[in-house]
């Protein structure tokens, strides 16, 4: 009886081990695949793998004989390295994460998160009333209002300042949208405060 030389290499799904054995016969060669063991038989040379290091899959192993060599893919039933083809008594305990049938991407995306204009709106207002307390409402708003935007515009996305721009511009000072979805859909339209009539000057 010999020992046929052998060595092997893996991947985590597959470990693939090439007996030495030149013009072996293949109507010779016998190869038997257990779940913890692996015997390869060819005349007097016998190679007897027990117990592997993990646990394979008898009815998805195969084994080709070529001229020089002997090629056998074992097919592991849990992912991951072994590192060594022989490994302890009784078998391992399952912690190898299973070898998955199928990597279909997640089609989640995290959701933007959207600031709250209004709270935003009321802060800037009532510091502003707070810093200038003798400052009639119906005037001193302005400044308070123009801070606002000029901040709102600084901290918003590239969204969120399309949107403002567009919906600015097409209705010609009436309308200041954050929306992007909404407007970039269609033109904004013009909307006058209540009692008033809007005019395009001739230039």
């Amino acid at each position: 009886m010999a020992t046929p030389r052998h060595e092997f290499y893996e991947t985590d799904e597959r470990l693939t081990l090439s007996v030495f054995d030149k013009g072996a016969d293949p109507a010779q060669v016998s190869v038997k695949f257990q779940p913890r063991s692996l015997t390869y038989e060819h005349g007097d040379k016998i190679l007897a793998l027990e117990p592997l290091k993990g646990q394979i899959d008898p009815d998805r192993c195969e084994y080709t004989v070529g001229k020089f060599k002997v090629e056998i893919r074992l097919a592991k039933r849990a992912s991951g390295r072994w590192g060594t083809l022989v490994g302890d008594s009784p078998d391992p305990p399952a912690t190898l994460a299973p070898v998955p049938t199928s990597s279909a991407p997640t089609t989640s995306q995290p959701r933007k998160k959207q600031k709250n204009w209004d709270a935003l709106t009321k802060e800037i207002l009532s510091s502003d009333k707070a810093a200038n307390p003798d400052e009639d409402p119906n005037v001193g708003g302005d400044a308070a209002v123009n801070d606002f935007f000029q901040k709102l515009y600084a901290d918003a996305d590239e969204d969120t300042r399309r949107a403002m721009l567009k919906s600015y511009q097409e209705s010609g000072g009436t309308t200041l949208s954050t929306n992007w979805d909404e407007v970039g859909k269609s033109k904004v339209e013009v909307k006058p405060p209540e009692g008033s009539e809007w005019k395009k000057w001739a230039v």
